[in-house]
């Protein structure tokens, strides 16, 4: 436990210069704060002074594009409906797998007392409600993952034989909640702390290729609690990038297993009921958008980190953290997500990690935007030793990105990337992905 909270503070070591950053509330600031508008009005004296050369999310916009006038009405940002349709690929294959297809939908709503912000993707969905009075919340939260078919586990980049199952969970949430808006008082700009009891189950079944010496855990309830922190003072651009600002957070969880015991589904490790009953996990992350000293505002700085930790010995493929890529993570409940260029949605086990990023933007039109990106990762990543044993050991990568955003017809929006990864995705094998999304927004 002693080395568990010394992870955890040097976590938050390393997040210290990006969280000093944040703007200190007073009284007045506290005072004044609205709930989020829909209007074009803003707060920010920095958006007031003058006519923005980049668009951004929500607002008003004038320009001459190809010598013809283009206005952008207001948008509603309060009340959103999208979905995200795409796919991509690995070269060469992760594991046995060199494609996958991306869906989602996304919905948001703002009411005067109350909001809702759920992520739908059919058997993985994201949802919550808050209701409210003053800062005081009652938060709603649901999260499952019940995908129907069997599972593999990928170590050392490549399928685990025998590893098949169909598992799943399902974890409701409740408990209250403290929101503060904050500059430059958006839709997304406050400060959320909740503090939430959890309850949910846990199953798993063997399927026609599981292993037939594995030793699957009995179906489960769950039971803890978690402690969130959630800090957004972005300003964000037309298509929804980080545009100015910082943000930060940082999850706190404990979860007890009801009905546990010794099961061994991986290799022939097996895991202890004695260790992996329980656990405790912290994850965190922070974020700055910037503009770069000496160059327009058309040219963007974005770093961010992204950190877990855990008790190695309490870890197993059922509740370790996964480290997978996709789009970078852009909307304000989607920060904490760790994206690492190169995974492609192949989501790799980890029991203790380090992500960092840093990113430069360069504005190609009002609507259009390339990204080059470098990142590191570090951590204690499972393998599968010779002796067909499972273990925790460090490794350290980095990936190099380019990444494309644009606006697109129908008043829809593309995000393509090509990332490179230098072997942390595959074991020591270099390798690359293309990921291709399209977003409309209603």
């Amino acid at each position: 436990m002693l080395n568990l909270l010394l992870s955890i503070g040097k976590i938050l070591l390393i997040s210290l210069p990006l969280f000093l950053t944040l703007p200190l509330l007073t009284s007045e600031d506290l005072a004044r704060a609205e709930e989020p508008k829909a209007s074009p009005e803003t707060h920010d004296p920095f958006l007031a002074m003058a006519p923005n050369k980049t668009p951004l999310a929500g607002r008003e916009y004038r320009t001459l594009f190809m010598g013809r006038e283009v206005e952008i009405p207001p948008r509603d940002r309060s009340h959103v409906s999208a979905i995200t349709l795409g796919g991509a690929y690995a070269m060469p294959k992760v594991g046995n797998q060199d494609g996958t297809p991306i869906f989602s939908l996304f919905f948001r709503r703002f009411w005067a007392n109350s909001r809702t912000r759920d992520l739908v993707s059919g058997f993985v969905n994201d949802l919550e409600y808050d209701r409210g009075k003053g800062p005081l919340e009652l938060v709603l939260r649901f999260e499952n993952d019940t995908r129907p078919f069997d599972r593999k586990e990928v170590l050392n980049n490549r399928e685990i034989n025998g590893s098949s199952l169909y598992w799943g969970t399902l974890i409701g949430s409740i408990g209250p909640g403290l929101r503060f808006p904050i500059p430059p008082y958006e839709i997304d700009n406050d400060i959320r702390v909740q503090l939430l009891a959890n309850v949910g189950y846990f199953y798993a079944k063997k399927s026609s290729d599981t292993a037939p010496d594995a030793v699957v855990p009995p179906d489960t309830m769950l039971y803890g609690t978690k402690l969130r922190l959630r800090y957004d003072g972005m300003i964000r651009n037309i298509l929804e990038l980080p545009h100015r600002g910082t943000a930060a957070g940082f999850d706190l969880q404990f979860m007890h297993r009801d009905r546990w015991s010794d099961f061994h589904t991986l290799g022939s490790t097996v895991f202890s009921e004695a260790h992996t009953r329980d656990y405790l996990q912290f994850s965190g992350y922070a974020m700055a958008a910037a503009d770069i000293p000496g160059l327009s505002e058309k040219n963007r700085l974005l770093l961010s980190i992204h950190g877990g930790t855990a008790k190695t010995s309490s870890i197993d493929r059922f509740n370790a953290f996964r480290i997978s890529g996709g789009p970078f993570p852009t909307e304000t409940d989607d920060l904490y997500r760790p994206d690492y260029e190169g995974t492609m949605f192949n989501e790799l086990i980890v029991a203790n990690y380090l992500l960092a990023s840093a990113e430069f933007r360069r504005q190609l039109t009002f609507f259009s935007y390339l990204g080059l990106r470098a990142s590191y990762i570090g951590g204690d990543l499972a393998r599968l030793t010779d002796g067909n044993e499972v273990v925790f050991s460090k490794r350290e990568g980095f990936a190099l990105s380019a990444n494309f955003d644009t606006g697109f017809f129908w008043d829809s929006s593309l995000h393509l990337a090509y990332s490179w990864d230098s072997g942390f995705v595959r074991d020591g094998r270099s390798g690359s992905g293309i990921i291709l999304t399209w977003n409309k927004e209603w």
